[in-house]
């Protein structure tokens, strides 16, 4: 083979980006669009570009299966969307860059050990709430609110982090968190019943477990008159009254910009990791009537989206 058809071929090889998330839910999946369309702008596409996916089906022993196949692949790029396929992913490879996405706590997850300049191979983006701003929306809804019941599952870090971010919030607020543990997505509907009765409200944070099943905590609010609100907005065109929180599509484009940045040559421990960008505020008032709460005027004229 002459050197300028070897030139030829290596040049045709195309960039291979893996990616993979711990389950398939409307945020998630608009993390993993927002990535493509960053890379296909950046002349990632077509024959110059080979992108796969890979749900781990919401369980983190597949998450582990799936990470150690993707290194055997050897990818230019693993791209690990929300915590549990973050953990492995950086668990499985030292050597392939890892960009994680929407991990809330990387360094309570131990997938970084610092935020600046994280050193190895992994970078990525946080999208850690304010859960202060959280706690104020669901007073405005509901000014009598004292307590505010929380469904998640303990087995994800990043759904401990934000409980104990809620309660440091609230206890200077006169609210208490009431936690309902839910395991797995079939525990998420008994998770929300045992919240009736005990809780003004429930908040469903970014807790993928949660939101891969978020019609059963709907189903629970409508049922019971309890309001159902999220961090999440995908989540309140699914059901909930309202959440204050970030676009996942442009998670994902922010994600994108650090891939194209590691496949243009430069080392993912020496990028800091970004802190996700922009809030928005989604109402869904058809479903404030449904579980019996008015939305103020107020926080009509702040919305960013309107679902009726």
């Amino acid at each position: 083979m002459s050197a300028a058809v070897l030139s030829c071929t290596l040049q045709a090889k195309p960039v291979y980006v893996a990616t993979t998330a711990i389950v398939e839910h409307p945020a998630l999946d608009a993390v993993r669009e927002g990535i493509k369309e960053v890379l296909n702008e950046n002349g990632y596409s077509g024959d110059n570009l080979k992108f796969t996916f890979e749900s781990a089906q919401g369980q983190p022993v597949i998450a582990a299966q799936v990470a150690r196949k993707m290194v055997g692949d050897e990818p230019d790029v693993i791209v690990a969307i929300a915590t549990p396929s973050a953990q492995a992913a950086v668990s499985a490879s030292k050597t392939i860059p890892v960009v994680f996405s929407v991990v809330t706590d990387p360094i309570g997850a131990k997938v970084v050990s610092s935020l600046t300049q994280p050193g190895g191979n992994v970078t990525g983006l946080s999208d850690m709430i304010d859960a202060k701003q959280q706690l104020v929306l669901l007073k405005e809804f509901v000014p009598h609110l004292t307590t505010v019941g929380v469904p998640y599952n303990p087995g994800e870090t990043n759904s401990v982090s934000i409980i104990n971010a809620l309660k440091v919030a609230a206890r200077n607020m006169g609210i208490t968190i009431i936690e309902s543990p839910a395991p797995k997505s079939s525990d998420v509907m008994i998770a929300a019943k045992q919240l009736v009765g005990k809780a003004d409200v429930i908040y469903c944070p970014t807790d993928n477990t949660i939101i891969s099943a978020l019609e059963s905590v709907i189903k629970v609010g409508i049922d019971a008159q309890i309001p159902v609100f999220a961090s999440d907005t995908d989540s309140v065109e699914r059901g909930a009254i309202a959440a204050i929180g970030h676009d996942h599509h442009q998670l994902g484009r922010q994600t994108g910009e650090i891939v194209v940045r590691i496949l243009k040559g430069e080392k993912p421990g020496t990028i800091d990791v970004q802190t996700a960008q922009g809030t928005d505020l989604y109402i869904n008032t058809k479903m404030a009537g449904l579980m019996g709460v008015d939305v103020p005027a107020s926080l009509l004229s702040r919305a960013t989206k309107i679902i009726k």
